[in-house]
């Protein structure tokens, strides 16, 4: 089932929606990068440009964090 979540990126209230698992494995990579959610969800959204939309790059981020944990990809 996919909830909405909200955030604060740069200033602005926003939302984005993601399956829990989705969101539970962000947390797990900020808390392994040693920061915060908030910090590293405006990571992704600075990197993600203008096309497509926040919650596909937070998707995007994760399936890319573990293919390089897993040693499948290289991470960008």
């Amino acid at each position: 089932m996919i909830r909405k979540y909200s955030t604060t990126l740069h200033g602005h209230r926003t939302s984005f929606s993601l399956e829990p698992a989705f969101h539970d494995e962000l947390k797990r990579i900020a808390d392994a990068r040693a920061m915060p959610l908030a910090a590293l969800l405006r990571e992704i959204d600075d990197a993600r440009g203008v096309e497509g939309n926040l919650s596909s790059a937070l998707r995007l981020f994760v399936l890319q964090w573990l293919k390089q944990r897993a040693g499948d990809a290289p991470l960008n």
